[in-house]
């Protein structure tokens, strides 16, 4: 059995926290750089989910340069075969793909799990028992591509939703039927009575089934990224990969690459576990109001807001 490996996505700006972020830390930094319910950032809380099901020293962590000085701090005792970093944000799709081609030279034919830095998850060993259930899933069948599906909680229209089809004989896994992005209100309550599922962007695959995805999908940035392959590890890398990220668009892996709907993608429900992506300030209200936590942040937060 192939040994697992981690992709932890950690280069987004953030832009849409950004009116709280700025309250907690007003240096600009983005949200996986912040503490936001307890001392542990959202990159750290991620990290620990991680190391649950996959062993020290095979994830790895892709970062953007112009956020060096928040994270600098954070993965000062982290390998460096274990971060990628990027020159810039050009999209998850070319974070992924570098991901990958960092990855693949010491697990090239591994499973690897695909986790955003930004969720809020209620019970963290409940969440990745789901994530092992998924590596389990593509050791049987090394084709599929699974995403984790989050049973809903009311018709939420800031959530790309995933309509599962038929079931896939062996387990809990269901076919993809449709991805539905960002609903209007009228269709998540349709989609929330039909059984649909909120999604994650949690993938777990391996390495030869996403990287055939990115080539089907988006072939161009699959040639852009050969064309500089050979540079990785050695000093030239920087100078190579910052030539390509200055020409590329910015890419998104689900618009691009999900939303092409291919057949051995596959959808894994999770239940028994909140789950939120904190890309709005009012989920992050939410959660700490349901939790009954109130962060010092969120009490400076509170006297600004009375004062002005």
């Amino acid at each position: 059995m192939a040994q697992r490996c981690g992709m932890i996505l950690a280069g987004g700006e953030g832009t849409r926290l950004r009116p709280l972020t700025e309250m907690i830390v007003a240096d600009g930094r983005p949200k996986q750089f912040c503490a936001l319910l307890g001392d542990e950032t959202l990159l750290e809380q991620t990290w620990r989910r991680a190391e649950s099901v996959i062993e020290p020293g095979r994830t790895v962590t892709v970062l953007t340069q112009p956020h060096a000085r928040f994270f600098a701090p954070l993965v000062a005792r982290t390998p460096g075969r274990c971060l990628v970093i990027q020159p810039e944000n050009r999209g998850t799709a070319p974070a992924i793909l570098y991901g990958l081609s960092r990855i693949v030279s010491r697990a090239p034919m591994g499973p690897v799990a695909i986790l955003p830095s930004d969720h809020y998850v209620s019970d963290d060993a409940v969440f990745m028992s789901h994530v092992e259930a998924a590596f389990d899933a593509v050791d049987v069948r090394p084709d599929l591509v699974v995403l984790l599906g989050i049973a809903p909680e009311g018709p939420e229209t800031d959530y790309g939703w995933i309509e599962p089809g038929d079931a896939i004989p062996g387990g809990r896994l269901r076919r993809v039927r449709r991805f539905w992005e960002k609903p209007a209100s009228g269709t998540a309550r349709l989609l929330l009575d039909r059984g649909c599922l909120w999604n994650s962007f949690v993938v777990v695959a391996r390495i030869p089934a996403i990287w055939s995805l990115i080539r089907a999908a988006a072939p161009e940035l699959d040639t852009a990224f050969v064309s500089v392959r050979a540079t990785f590890g050695t000093a030239a890398e920087g100078r190579a990969v910052a030539r390509l990220y200055a020409g590329l668009p910015a890419i998104n892996f689900s618009d691009r690459v999900l939303a092409t709907h291919p057949a051995n993608l596959a959808v894994l429900p999770v239940t028994g576990v909140a789950w939120s992506d904190w890309g709005q300030p009012r989920r992050v209200l939410a959660t700490l109001a349901r939790l009954g936590v109130e962060p010092e942040w969120a009490k400076r937060t509170a006297r600004m807001v009375a004062s002005a």
